[in-house]
């Protein structure tokens, strides 16, 4: 699907429709591709009034305990892995990875999470093309 960032909300009811009861999202996609832009509007959509950040320096922002915001660039897998946040992805809600890769989307099938993985794909200033698997 190709979206501008004013028709993200076709991107969020995609998620919505997915895993209705919650679960976790891996989001892939270069720098400046719009992974935290869907976090947000995500977070919106539910009619949060948390501003939704990166947690690049965090690891883990939290949204009234219904989203949780995973940023695993500057940390990466190993840090996020002894971190115990593994264990948090069992909590009830969605639960966003921003710079998720193959292997932890192998761990986190393994351990039976319900799942989608977002690739996001540049295509101009103001559109992205986001692909679900």
């Amino acid at each position: 699907m190709v979206a501008s960032k004013k028709e993200l909300g076709l991107v969020v009811d995609k998620i919505k429709q997915t895993l209705p009861k919650g679960g976790v999202v891996l989001l892939k996609g270069d720098l400046a591709s719009g992974k935290t832009t869907l976090v947000k509007e995500f977070v919106k959509s539910l009619g949060i009034s948390d501003e939704a950040t990166s947690p690049t320096f965090l690891i883990q922002n939290i949204y009234q305990n219904k989203v949780f915001h995973y940023d695993i660039y500057n940390q990466g897998l190993e840090k996020f892995l002894q971190s115990g946040l593994l264990e948090e992805l069992e909590k009830d809600g969605f639960h966003f990875i921003e710079w998720a890769d193959d292997r932890l989307e192998k761990i986190v099938r393994e351990y039976g999470f319900e799942l989608l993985t977002i690739t996001i794909k540049i295509i101009s200033d103001d559109k992205r093309e986001y692909l679900y698997a």
